[in-house]
């Protein structure tokens, strides 16, 4: 994986020197910080960070912190490390923009499989996107191809590389039902293991192409089946 940036946010230097070792070894290049204030200033001040991973108990900064402001103008795969291994708190990171979860203590080869799968999925679409500037338009919502952001009656809303891809595929194919299971085999490119993270990444795209992410117009429910994007005229 030459060539790709990962920044580290941990405040533990242990910790933080095993997964810089264990990067290395697959040819990242790893900048350390350790703690919120500094991991945002460096994510900032990069010309390319890749992936970020995160650990949510930082100083100064917690990580929860840093993701919101990560996430205002940023789409860049974020992996949450932390000791905190409710699914509530689980939850609660993916709501806030993470990409992936891991809990502590954890596997190196596990972390480092979960990184090469992220930096793949984003490269793959990004290598594969045509290069001027085509749009999936329906109604008031064109979701950009090129710069991977959807525009909401000509506001822009900045998508994760997850919410990029779930919108996309339903956005190529208005009115068709997919399932839980087809959307994660269809994103993760793997075999169905964690369904309910489906529903939390459709959550977070209704919160940002929804007028009422409650009363949805947009994406909808087929009960018992799955979820769907809907045209204007199926909703006269």
């Amino acid at each position: 994986m030459q060539g790709y940036t990962i920044l580290v946010c941990e405040d533990e230097k242990a910790i933080s020197q095993l997964i810089k070792i264990a990067l290395e070894k697959q040819d990242y290049k790893v900048i350390q910080v350790f703690n919120g204030e500094d991991a945002l200033k460096k994510f900032q001040s990069e010309k390319k960070i890749d992936l970020v991973i995160m650990d949510l108990m930082m100083p100064k900064l917690s990580g929860e912190e840093v993701i919101v402001k990560i996430r205002e103008d940023s789409y860049c795969p974020i992996i949450i490390v932390s000791a905190k291994a409710e699914n509530f708190n689980k939850v609660i990171g993916l709501n806030l923009g993470a990409d992936d979860y891991l809990t502590k203590p954890f596997n190196e080869i596990e972390l480092v499989a979960r990184v090469n799968s992220l930096i793949r999925r984003t490269h793959d679409y990004s290598e594969n996107t045509k290069k001027d500037d085509d749009t999936l338009t329906i109604d008031g919502i064109s979701l950009s191809l090129t710069q991977k952001c959807v525009f909401v009656d000509g506001v822009r809303k900045n998508l994760t590389s997850i919410e990029f891809k779930i919108l996309k595929l339903l956005m190529e194919n208005p009115e068709s039902v997919f399932s839980t299971d087809e959307i994660y085999e269809y994103v993760w490119k793997e075999p169905a293991l964690d369904t309910k993270t489906v529903s939390v990444h459709i959550k977070r795209i209704r919160d940002k192409i929804e007028i009422d992410p409650k009363n949805p117009r947009y994406i909808l429910v087929s009960w018992g089946l799955g979820y769907k994007f809907v045209k204007p005229k199926a909703r006269q």
